[in-house]
């Protein structure tokens, strides 16, 4: 009987999950659909080429996802792709913050007060959050979101927060503050104030949910990303899949350039930085990466990428490495040789910049800034 009752309220919860995405999804239905159909057109066109490599793009989580593809023989490709797609906008429905019927809103609103069960998939992200945190240290943690605000980030309005106001919402972070049920499928905050932001690992996660969509469809051969800086890599774009796909390292000084280039084959990469997002106060600048152990916006990294089974663990590690610097990384890659890293730092000499390669393999990783 335990075990009906706890599936019927697995079904329940996935239920109620649908519903807040379909209620969501329903005021930009139309726009989304006159898209999707110009996209499937213009692929389908190009899939009258047997191999041809297509390509495939949609908006989510505030920027630009794409897919580039290999049409392959007895496998509708294009669908697949499609599909995927819209998997990102599912998780977006239910990982976002700004929308009152996201599964992640009602946990913010209720688990101070009372254990809320949430749907598997979820719980599962949550115990993948929980781990990393534990595992670097508090560097990456989903519970920083009251320090971004306070720093002024979420409005991109940076401010430097009084003491009073930092230590107040210091008080709320700390991922020993949430408390999870495995056996229930349950969070609940430990109290009033914590709060759970996904968004340094949000964009891996629904990577990894359409890569394996386009993985059961048949579709081994693509890679796909978020806003360039979460990547997913399967296959490579010949159709040689031990060549893989190159990635570029972005350069710290000179935008649009790489200072070098990784070889991704069946594995994901996260990018983390603070060359876009930062504000300037008396001399100093402040970038949107904060060290949720000390409350203040992390520094001595230009950029710190990690390489990772999954897209989800490369973002959340790619955080983590730009908080910790290139010695925790170090640390951590030297724990886990199953992670690569790159991080671009600050030179302490005379080159304009240092790069610390970890755990990479020279035919999988080429600096080209000569």
């Amino acid at each position: 009987m335990a075990d009906d009752q706890q599936a019927s309220r697995r079904e329940f919860l996935r239920g109620k999950s649908a519903l807040r995405a379909l209620l969501g999804r329903t005021q930009k239905a139309a726009d989304d659909a006159a898209r999707i159909l110009a996209e499937t057109r213009s692929a389908r066109a190009a899939a009258a080429s047997p191999g041809a490599l297509l390509s495939a793009t949609r908006r989510a989580m505030a920027t630009e996802f794409a897919i580039d593809y290999r049409a392959a023989g007895g496998v509708d490709a294009t669908d697949a792709a499609l599909a995927a797609l819209a998997t990102v906008a599912q998780v977006e429905d239910q990982l976002t913050i700004y929308r009152d019927w996201s599964e992640v809103v009602e946990i913010n609103q209720n688990a101070a007060t009372r254990a809320v069960e949430v749907a598997p998939d979820l719980f599962k992200l949550l115990q993948l959050s929980d781990w990393l945190a534990r595992a670097t240290g508090g560097a990456f943690d989903v519970t920083s979101g009251p320090l971004s605000r306070v720093w002024g980030f979420f409005r991109r309005e940076g401010r430097v927060p009084v003491d009073d106001e930092l230590a107040a919402a210091r008080a709320v972070v700390g991922y020993d503050k949430l408390d999870l049920c495995a056996e229930m499928s349950t969070i609940r905050f430990a109290q009033r104030g914590v709060e759970i932001n996904f968004n340094s690992i949000g964009k891996g996660y629904a990577l990894d949910r359409a890569a394996n969509l386009l993985l059961e469809r048949g579709v081994e051969e693509f890679l796909m990303h978020g806003g360039r800086s979460s990547v997913v890599a399967w296959g490579s774009p010949r159709g040689d899949s031990a060549a893989g796909w190159i990635i570029g390292v972005p350069h710290p000084l000179r935008p649009g350039e790489n200072a070098g280039e990784v070889r991704l084959c069946n594995r994901a990469l996260g990018t983390a930085g603070a060359g876009t997002q930062f504000f300037e106060h008396e001399g100093r600048r402040y970038g949107h990466v904060i060290d949720p152990r000390t409350g203040w916006p992390a520094e001595g990294v230009f950029t710190a990428t990690a390489i990772a089974a999954t897209a989800a663990e490369a973002d959340a590690l790619a955080t983590a490495f730009y908080v910790l610097g290139p010695g925790g990384a170090a640390e951590y890659c030297a724990a886990h040789d199953d992670v690569a890293a790159v991080l671009v730092c600050p030179s302490a000499g005379e080159a304009p910049y240092d790069v610390h390669a970890l755990n990479l393999e020279a035919s999988d990783w080429a600096r080209t800034d000569g």
